[in-house]
């Protein structure tokens, strides 16, 4: 019995040990073709043809710029605290990393005989993991800022870090909405739970615009992307860094994009449900393998979608003044959640009679 106990323990970390591998692989070359996309989609919105030297249609100009940032001199402050300045990237990229852990990329799939899940860990407070994790975040901008000692930086810090407490509260506020409907912490219930019936997005479309435009605060992204505004801070928080540590952050920015789009896929728009098909019959008839590719090509065309909704919300929208910026999070955004959580506990109260 032992000696089972011991081979399951080491087969079940071997599968979560290349679960990691993958959702770390994919999550980074994601990270590293949406810097080409956006180019691309800048490039057409603004009428210009974008990246076409390196590769075909600019493919491989990812690949050029990571070995730009790798080549490039490092290069560290004589006046920075060199510990946080190192650790600063570090954070950013390490917290970014970790919220993939609950998200539930695909049904279950059979290899050798096993049933594996697509979820490295299903945990049933998986909404708290990853509010915990983003909350991390902060630590990432106010560490880099406050190490390099450079006056443009700290303010900068300062500003990303009011900004994201600001924004993560409103954020909360109208995840409780969702959790007053679906009753479940885990993400993996909340996908079920939209498999079965309506995605939560018509029962909460009030929570996912609050939440989306939340995103986009906590992201950094235009409108909201006052922590490295470079008209106005001379290239924001980062200013001091070169070489792979800028380019830490800077992928940071695009993972936390990716999985803000995830999460808003899987919270509010049945995760890797199929729209239109049925799980049960599909399964039946393509088997559990293909079935699984097949959702988690579906939560991936949601991604892909959300992510472009990104781009092109940062090539359309202006940027908001730093005032503008906090008054719509503090007297637009959070009064907007609180209303929108009394209104959907006085619907449920009314609707259990």
């Amino acid at each position: 019995m032992q000696f089972c106990l011991l081979a399951i323990t080491k087969a079940f970390l071997i599968e979560k040990a290349v679960l990691i591998t993958i959702v770390i692989a994919v999550s980074l070359v994601i990270a590293m073709y949406s810097t080409w996309a956006e180019r691309k989609v800048a490039g057409f919105i603004q009428d210009r043809l974008g990246p076409n030297r390196a590769g075909w249609g600019g493919l491989l100009q990812p690949l050029a710029d990571g070995m730009k940032l790798f080549m490039k001199e490092e290069i560290i402050p004589n006046a920075s605290n060199k510990f946080l300045f190192i650790l600063g990237p570090g954070v950013a990229m390490l917290t970014a990393m970790m919220t993939s852990a609950v998200i539930p990329w695909g049904n279950k799939i059979e290899v050798f005989g096993r049933s594996i899940d697509l979820q490295i860990a299903d945990i049933n407070i998986g909404i708290l993991y990853i509010f915990g994790v983003v909350s991390m975040g902060v630590y990432g901008i106010m560490i880099g800022g406050w190490a390099s000692n450079n006056k443009f930086s700290l303010l900068a810090a300062l500003r990303g870090a009011s900004q994201m407490i600001s924004y993560e509260l409103a954020m909360g506020m109208s995840i409780i909405a969702l959790l007053m409907v679906t009753g479940s912490l885990s993400l993996k219930t909340i996908v079920e739970q939209q498999s079965a019936g309506w995605w939560n997005f018509f029962y909460q479309p009030l929570g996912f615009l609050i939440f989306m435009v939340c995103a986009f605060a906590e992201c950094n992204r235009t409108p909201f992307d006052l922590p490295e505004a470079e008209s106005e801070l001379n290239f924001g928080y980062h200013q001091e860094y070169s070489s792979m540590k800028l380019g830490f952050y800077l992928f940071a920015e695009y993972i936390n994009m990716f999985i803000s789009s995830t999460l808003m896929a899987t919270l509010y728009f049945g995760g890797y449900d199929i729209p239109f098909v049925n799980d049960a019959n599909l399964l039946s008839s393509l088997g559990p393998n293909l079935t699984a590719t097949l959702q988690a090509l579906a939560l991936f065309a949601k991604i892909f979608f959300f992510i472009f909704f990104f781009m092109w919300v940062r090539w359309t929208v202006p940027r908001f003044r730093y005032d503008q910026l906090m008054n719509l999070g503090w007297r637009g955004m959070i009064p907007l959640a609180l209303a929108n959580m009394v209104i959907t506990a006085a619907f449920m109260l009314w609707r259990h009679g």
